[in-house]
């Protein structure tokens, strides 16, 4: 009993590394395990607009085929935060061209103020995920909190958006998503700067707000949208 044991112990660690590996190298594309009949489905998931002080949080799930990452990593698919504007909506194009299914989730300003950021990250996150046609066998979310109460195998990645080529495609993802919800209120709201700020707290931002008040998009539970 003791040796069966082990051995199940053994595999399920096998298992983790080959899809460790296979997401951190994608040029490496390991077989599984002779266990598993089919090749391992895996989302990567990230959120964007944590730090912002203005409108939702959003998130991103994408499935991709297996033969397309090193295509995507060539093509310079990474973390969004070292991308022009202009170079992630040009990769988001091609993600959501390329991608088994892409779908984002949204935690709105409300949902923010009464569960707090984290909390609020985790479910549009969540949201993301249950959204997708296809259910992944495993999902692989950007930094270190799970998503609670999700019923498919997830694993943390710390800087996974730098480290994984289906977590960095949804960061893209929903980066390009949120920034062009926000240019569509910038219309509506002028006065906050948000066609440069994106609703993040930029010197202008904290100004406007000083003097302008609050919208019905600023998150209460942010200090500086309180003192407005």
């Amino acid at each position: 009993m003791k040796s069966e044991g082990r051995r199940k112990k053994s595999e399920v660690r096998g298992k983790k590394e080959e899809v460790e590996i296979f997401t951190l190298f994608p040029s490496f594309h390991l077989p599984l395990s002779p266990w598993a009949s089919n090749t391992l489905v895996i989302a990567g998931v990230d959120e964007v607009g944590r730090g912002a002080l203005f409108g939702p949080v959003v998130a991103a799930a994408c499935i991709l085929p297996h033969q397309v990452l090193d295509e995507l990593a060539s093509c310079g698919v990474r973390d969004s935060k070292q991308l022009s504007a202009r170079a992630r909506s040009r990769l988001a194009v091609t993600i959501r061209a390329v991608a088994v299914d892409c779908q984002i989730g949204v935690a709105s300003v409300r949902e923010i103020d009464r569960l707090n950021i984290l909390q609020a990250s985790l479910l549009a996150m969540k949201r993301a995920i249950l959204k997708l046609s296809v259910t992944p066998d495993l999902c692989l979310v950007d930094g270190n909190q799970r998503i609670p109460n999700l019923s498919i195998e997830q694993e943390t990645m710390i800087q996974g958006d730098a480290r994984s080529i289906q977590i960095a495609a949804a960061s893209i993802v929903a980066k390009v998503w949120r920034d062009e919800l926000i240019l569509r209120l910038a219309v509506k709201y002028p006065e906050y700067d948000l066609t440069n700020n994106k609703g993040y707290g930029t010197a202008k931002h904290k100004l406007a707000l000083e003097r302008c008040g609050r919208s019905a998009f600023h998150r209460l539970s942010f200090s500086p949208c309180r003192k407005s």
